[in-house]
C-alpha cells in the first residue's frame, strides 16, 4: 500500500481533492500500481508552524511584502 504525504498551509477542500486525485494518478502511472491501493495524507499547517531563514513563515512573508512595496 503506497502512502503519499504532503504538508500544506490550509489548502481548500477543492485543492485537497485535486491534490489527492492528481498525486494518486501520477504515482499510479509512474509506479504501475493500481490507484485503488494508494493512500494520500494532506497535513495542514499554520504559517507559524513553518520556519524560513530563522523566522516563522508569517514573519518572512510580511518582510517580503514590505520589500516588494518599497521596491515599487
Amino acid at each position: 500500500m503506497p502512502i503519499i504525504s504532503i504538508d500544506a498551509v490550509h489548502p481548500t477542500k477543492e485543492q485537497k481533492e485535486k491534490l489527492i486525485a492528481g498525486l494518486t494518478k501520477t504515482a499510479s502511472d509512474i509506479l504501475g500500481v493500481d490507484e485503488k491501493f494508494f493512500y494520500v495524507l494532506v497535513k495542514e499547517n499554520d504559517l507559524d508552524n513553518w520556519g524560513v531563514g530563522g523566522k516563522t513563515l508569517t514573519q518572512f512573508m510580511a518582510e517580503q511584502k514590505q520589500r516588494d512595496v518599497a521596491s515599487g
